[in-house]
C-alpha cells in the first residue's frame, strides 16, 4: 500500500465531542473543513435554543446541508443547460454562415 492510498484515523471535534474518522491522507484537509462546517452549523442550531438533543441537532444540520447541496446541483444543472443552449445556437450560426459563405460576427 502506498502512502497516498493509506488512511489513518483523524481526530475531529464537533460540539465539544471528539470523533476519530478513518481518512485517506489526500482527503484530510477536506475532512477537517467539513467537520468545521458541520460544527459551526450544529452550534448555530444548538444556540438558537429551538432544538434540544445532539441527535436532533445533527439531523437538522444534515438536512440543512443536504438542502444546500440540492440547490447548488440544481443551479449548476441550470447553468449547464444554458451553456449547452448557447453553444448549440453558436454552432448553428457558424454552420449557417459557412453554408452561405458569409463572415460571421461574434
Amino acid at each position: 500500500m502506498s502512502e497516498r492510498d493509506s488512511s489513518r484515523p483523524l481526530s475531529v471535534r464537533i460540539l465539544e465531542k471528539e470523533y476519530f474518522v478513518a481518512c485517506p491522507n489526500e482527503e484530510r484537509t477536506e475532512l477537517l473543513d467539513s467537520a468545521e462546517l458541520l460544527n459551526v452549523r450544529m452550534k448555530e442550531i444548538r444556540d438558537s435554543g429551538k432544538i434540544v438533543g445532539l441527535d436532533r441537532i445533527a439531523v437538522m444540520a444534515a438536512l440543512n446541508l443536504a438542502h444546500e447541496v440540492i440547490k447548488l446541483r440544481a443551479r449548476d444543472q441550470g447553468s449547464e443547460q444554458e451553456t449547452t443552449h448557447r453553444l448549440r445556437n453558436l454552432r448553428e450560426r457558424v454552420e449557417a454562415a459557412l453554408e452561405n459563405g458569409q463572415q460571421l460576427e461574434l
